[in-house]
């Protein structure tokens, strides 16, 4: 028999057993690369035997800045020059203009690259759409600058630093009947989305404590079912809003303005649950149209930035607010340590930044052995300990701070406020 090519069966079956080895071979090859100790894919997603990675999404550019640029400061300070068993730090943060469909992508930027935590993001409706992505790479989610129940206990590894907004609307409401103030002359103006709503909550769970207020919260609850995109939630009870990243404040006002004359109830204290322009913006608006409402503010509002621009808007009293970390001129080793090292950068955000910053830093040191997500986690969790003269208290849940501080506006920012100073504000 003639001998020549083989036959195109027997090509294609030599062809195909020597793709398969190839093939065979580079996974063999890929996966024991994988396992190379010294090499990234050996250690925990984030860790090499020079660095550990770590990732925040925040607004950096947008209208809410302030917040963003505030927290990665403070992060920045506390892990500055640090090492965790050798190894830099490098911390990588991406904009998102407090848009979640750009924390999104930026989330699975960042997941992608590879972090070994996701730290001191920025928002509610951003984390919305962050821990999800979180939760299923397994990266946990620590600090984030948001006081909102999805985080409470929240899906995923989550560790928070701070109170909660139901607690900050607490402490107001609290203060404010103490003072004098009538439950029916509490009235709210918050951003209208997952924030927002998270703020309702506290005020409807602090109201339903106190008698007589059943008519009340009922229209709270109806606010709070209303669903979708920036809905229709004005004109349903004490409660006005705004749509997120806007500045527009008359339609809210003015359902304010219907809702005293429906309930026969001036607003007294008007709570609110927004970011810092918009909330300045809201008490300029009403100042103007000649109204003398004690305007409160939660921590997220910014107390740095919201100062200036209450300044630029000719307010300089009438304001209070609730802080999350202790006073700014605390003598506690924390605060003294993120003074000194933030500089012309110490404010009440940044210094919260610094907190979380150091936070993670003593969960790391702790770590024995191979770095894992496993062990920084159980160094926090079940744990109660010292943080710089902080108390943080993991033992019951994933939230370490209890602290809810009451400030009010004076020309020199805001500070620790006292009884007297409430009694002055509502005679």
């Amino acid at each position: 028999m003639k001998r020549g090519r083989p036959s195109c069966r027997i090509r294609w079956r030599y062809r195909w057993k020597h793709r398969w080895q190839c093939r065979h071979t580079l996974a063999c090859v890929l996966f024991a690369a994988a396992f190379v100790p010294g090499r990234p894919g050996w250690a925990q997603q984030g860790v090499t035997d020079r660095l550990i990675r770590i990732g925040g999404v925040m607004d950096l550019e947008g209208r809410s800045r302030g917040l963003g640029l505030g927290m990665k400061a403070g992060i920045e300070a506390a892990i500055r020059n640090q090492r965790v068993k050798g190894r830099r730090i490098e911390f990588v943060t991406l904009n998102d203009s407090y848009t979640p469909t750009k924390t999104v992508k930026a989330t699975n930027a960042l997941v992608t690259q590879g972090v070994f935590v996701m730290i001191g993001n920025v928002g509610t409706p951003t984390a919305k759409v962050s821990l999800p992505i979180l939760a299923r790479s397994k990266v946990p989610a620590l600090g984030f600058f948001t006081g909102a129940g999805i985080l409470r206990p929240g899906v995923g590894d989550i560790v928070n630093y701070r109170a909660s907004y139901v607690q900050e609307t607490a402490a107001v409401i609290r203060a404010a009947i103490d003072a004098g103030v009538n439950p029916a002359q509490i009235c709210a103006y918050v951003q209208n989305d997952a924030y927002g709503m998270a703020g309702v909550i506290g005020i409807k769970r602090a109201l339903a404590a106190l008698p007589g207020t059943e008519v009340v919260t009922k229209t709270l609850d109806v606010i709070l079912q209303q669903q979708g995109e920036n809905p229709a939630r004005n004109d349903l009870g004490p409660v006005g809003v705004y749509q997120r990243n806007t500045f527009t404040s008359r339609n809210g006002y003015q359902s304010l303005k219907n809702w005293e004359q429906v309930s026969k109830a001036p607003c007294k204290v008007v709570v609110t649950v927004g970011t810092y322009n918009a909330i300045s913006k809201f008490a300029a608006y009403s100042r103007y149209k000649g109204q003398n409402w004690i305007i409160s503010a939660v921590s997220f509002t910014g107390a740095d930035n919201f100062h200036k621009a209450l300044a630029d808007a000719n307010i300089h009293d009438r304001v209070i607010m609730t802080q999350v970390v202790p006073a700014l001129d605390s003598k506690i080793a924390i605060v003294a340590e993120a003074r000194q090292k933030l500089g012309d950068k110490f404010g009440w955000v940044s210094l919260e930044g610094f907190i979380v910053g150091k936070l993670w830093l003593d969960a790391m040191e702790k770590v024995q052995g191979r770095i894992t997500r496993a062990k920084f986690l159980a160094n926090l969790r079940g744990r109660k300990f010292d943080l710089g003269g902080l108390t943080l208290d993991y033992s019951n849940d994933n939230q370490g701070s209890d602290l809810v501080l009451l400030t009010n506006l004076t020309s020199d920012g805001f500070k620790p406020m006292s009884l007297s100073a409430w009694d002055a504000l509502v005679r």
